[in-house]
């Protein structure tokens, strides 16, 4: 007998900033299985739930454990900030679901961070965008520089995840040296920290300025295009480059 995992992207962080689908879903189910900090943002909403976690680093234990429990005959969820599907935990579910041909996976989309980070900006993402992450645990610093070479060079809006931890804490500032190879220093930019999150913080910066920002885990940075340009203090690129 077949039986069914969840994948369900809960948005920035506040409740009401999670699509109704993925509440529907998570109401429905015995057992939701996340990161500890995930779960911590659900806040007691699902506090009768069976709640389980591990930490950072132990994904592939964490996939298993879904498993586990939706073998054991629970409605079962795993939950991501923002979208599974987006540096989220989907692709790995699916792999090791190979092992699992009885199982049915079903991603549930949430709200990423490059869309609720570019609201919080103004319109950002009007035009053609590319997200990259600078986190280089599982991908070689040199590839994420060509990525962000070929993103400036085809001047799209660059959506920059995983700016910096304690551990890489200059990629921020290496990755913009790479733009700035190509895109001039005065180029609008903006990033939040903590989206959707108490301490919410919004800026707008120029590319030369952002070389020398602060960053972590919890932030999202935003390159405009050619056609960026700030009106009334938001970050807007229009969809049509020849107004």
């Amino acid at each position: 007998m077949g039986y069914k995992i969840y994948l369900v992207g809960i948005g920035p962080g506040r409740l009401d900033g999670m699509t109704v689908e993925a509440a529907r879903v998570l109401d429905a189910c015995d057992v939701i299985v996340g990161y500890t900090a995930y779960l911590a943002l659900l806040g007691e909403r699902y506090a009768d739930k069976e709640l389980l976690s591990t930490p950072m680093r132990r994904e592939t234990e964490r996939c298993r454990l879904c498993f586990s429990k939706a073998r054991e005959g629970k409605a079962t969820a795993m939950v991501c900030s923002g979208d599974a599907g987006v540096y989220g935990m989907a692709s790995l579910m699916y792999e090791l679901g190979e092992e699992y041909p009885d199982c049915e996976i079903v991603v549930v989309p949430g709200v990423t961070a490059a869309n609720s980070g570019a609201a919080c900006l103004g319109a950002p993402l009007g035009h053609d965008y590319c997200c990259i992450s600078l986190s280089d645990l599982l991908i070689p610093w040199e590839q994420i520089g060509v990525r962000l070479r070929a993103a400036a060079q085809g001047d799209f809006v660059i959506v920059l995840y995983n700016p910096a931890s304690r551990q890489r804490a200059d990629h921020l500032r290496r990755a913009c040296d790479i733009l700035l190879e190509t895109i001039e220093p005065a180029r609008p930019c903006g990033y939040v920290r903590r989206i959707g999150r108490e301490g919410e913080e919004a800026r707008v910066c120029t590319l030369l300025e952002l070389r020398e920002t602060p960053a972590d885990m919890f932030t999202t940075v935003f390159i405009g295009n050619s056609g960026t340009r700030l009106i009334d203090g938001r970050l807007v690129t229009g969809r049509d480059y020849r107004r």
